[in-house]
């Protein structure tokens, strides 16, 4: 059974150091999502509200996969928050940053990681309690130089970034800033549809292999 203290679930989320972005269309897919994304060494799972069934999907895998940590993402508002929480989520993720939607996770202790990307923002999370934040959309946002850049005067933040980061790129993620990189190529929606469970077991596998390279190399 996962550990839903806020506390738990960040140290899983960096020792991991991947979260998948999966995105629901199928409700009948989401629990061979999950074991997919098991197979490829992943036990964690951010399944997006961005569709109906995506709530459906978080009360299924939450009752069948005990294992996974999971985490819901899109979130906007404090009513889905409440909603995702019920249904099983044991982490919430918001593309940008909303007071009340914090407050409330702070208020349920569920860890929250609201999308921040300016000095302002991120100093807003800070005087809420929050050390971990998302970064989304990374690409747009300047990446990996942008990060180390905002790690200056916020060196106790970390981040989460998403958005732009694949295969080919993951590597330069791998830094102490980022306390894992997050993403729809552990999880393709066109592999997840056309139910190529295989093929997200494979991504899966080789982005840990990727990190675990990685980390080994930054630690020396």
């Amino acid at each position: 059974m996962i550990n839903k203290n806020p506390d738990k679930v960040k140290e899983k989320i960096s020792a991991v150091g991947l979260v998948p972005v999966v995105v629901i269309d199928d409700l009948n897919c989401a629990l061979d999502a999950a074991k997919a994304l098991l197979d490829g060494g992943i036990p964690i799972m951010e399944i997006t509200l961005r569709t109906p069934g995506g709530l459906d999907a978080i009360e299924r895998v939450a009752a069948a996969c005990p294992e996974i940590l999971l985490g819901g993402g899109t979130v906007l508002n404090p009513d889905q928050c409440k909603a995702a929480i019920d249904k099983g989520a044991s982490f919430i993720v918001s593309p940008g940053f909303d007071t009340e939607l914090v407050e409330y996770c702070l208020k349920k202790d569920i860890a929250v990681f609201p999308g921040c990307v300016t000095p302002t923002e991120i100093n807003a999370a800070l005087k809420m309690g929050l050390t971990t934040v998302k970064f989304f959309p990374a690409n747009v946002y300047g990446g990996v130089k942008a990060i180390k850049a905002l790690s200056g005067p916020f060196p106790m933040m970390r981040f989460v970034p998403t958005g732009g980061v694949d295969l080919g790129n993951l590597a330069e993620y791998i830094i102490p800033q980022i306390a894992a990189v997050g993403g729809g190529w552990l999880c393709e929606r066109k592999a997840l549809n056309s139910k190529d469970y295989p093929s997200i077991t494979k991504a899966c596998a080789a982005s840990v292999e990727i990190v675990k390279k990685q980390r080994e190399a930054v630690t020396g």
